[in-house]
């Protein structure tokens, strides 16, 4: 049972994007708890079933600037990051940004760039900040990175290795929409280019203060500590799985927790904050050992969450 929102200001901008999101309400929701933990996504999906669309309303809707980058196996990290120019004007390399110095940048199909590319991307997701030609630039505030991958074609991809998963505070799949949903669209046609219309539902400035007020004013209690890290333990004792989350991977549960806990006006969270979203938060990050390897990673953490006592 996904958890109710109840923050007045996110509950607006879900129904202000609805109409343009049929059947993603609940991706739109994980998508707004990974940008307001201040962390970056990855979605795992089918093409066509709007992941492009999802970015391109979110923007819209926080009032923040968009970039896209479709990659291919011969696109190169200067592509991403931008580089320098000679002018002739005045005999000096002027530096033309790339589409990383964006508030939110939707990088698709990013296992079809090779993995040069994809270490381009390390630095941006990790420290907000690229360095290029041994010069650092700072990108812009709120910095958001939105990831696509196909789970099911992989030829000519180069899958993403275990330390740039890592990276992502969250992996979430769309899906299909339900079928009065999906009639409704086939209905209406495409509604593309009514996204164009979103108009902002908060300034980015709200949004950056709601983000700090996240991280600083939801409590996490002893309690709530230490059941998580006793999850944290159960993957490393875990006979199917090699390599259990680390401290990162347990930091960001406790940030979806919070900002779940925020989304219901609350100040400190509780064990459903953690149960609803670890299946979104852990799965990525563990690494199985061979013999176990097509053992379904969610169906692993959902399992581990039952032996774990619940604190009361």
């Amino acid at each position: 049972m996904a958890i109710e929102i109840k923050n007045q200001t996110v509950s607006r901008i879900i129904t202000s994007l609805a109409p343009y999101l049929q059947g993603k309400e609940n991706a739109l929701k994980l998508s707004l708890l990974a940008y307001f933990s201040k962390g970056h996504l990855l979605i795992e999906d089918l093409p066509g079933l709007g992941k492009t669309r999802l970015a391109v309303a979110l923007a819209r809707a926080l009032g923040l600037s968009f970039g896209r980058v479709q990659c291919t196996n011969d696109l190169l990290p200067s592509d991403i990051t931008g580089l320098s120019v000679f002018n002739k004007s005045t005999n000096s390399f002027d530096f033309h940004k790339g589409p990383i110095f964006n508030n939110i940048i939707l990088v698709d199909e990013i296992n079809r760039a090779t993995p040069k590319t994809q270490s381009a991307l390390l630095e941006a997701m990790a420290e907000e900040q690229v360095t290029i030609e041994g010069k650092t630039y700072r990108l812009p505030e709120p910095f958001f990175l939105i990831a696509t991958q196909n789970p099911l074609e992989h030829f000519g991809t180069f899958p993403l290795p275990d330390n740039q998963l890592d990276r992502f505070l969250m992996r979430i799949s769309i899906g299909y929409p339900p079928r009065d949903f999906e009639k409704d669209i086939i209905r209406g046609g495409s509604k593309r280019d009514t996204i164009n219309l979103i108009s902002p539902v908060i300034e980015v400035d709200d949004s950056l203060k709601m983000q700090k007020e996240i991280r600083q004013t939801v409590i996490i209690s002893e309690k709530m500590l230490d059941y998580i890290i006793e999850i944290l333990q159960a993957t490393r004792n875990n006979k199917y799985i090699k390599v259990g989350l680390s401290t990162r991977g347990a930091l960001a549960l406790s940030y979806v927790a919070k900002t779940s806990a925020y989304f219901q006006d609350r100040d400190y969270i509780i064990p459903e904050d953690i149960i609803e979203y670890l299946p979104y938060t852990a799965p990525h990050r563990l690494i199985l050992h061979e013999q176990y390897k097509g053992i379904d990673q969610r169906e692993l953490i959902q399992s581990i969450l039952q032996e774990v006592k619940i604190p009361l």
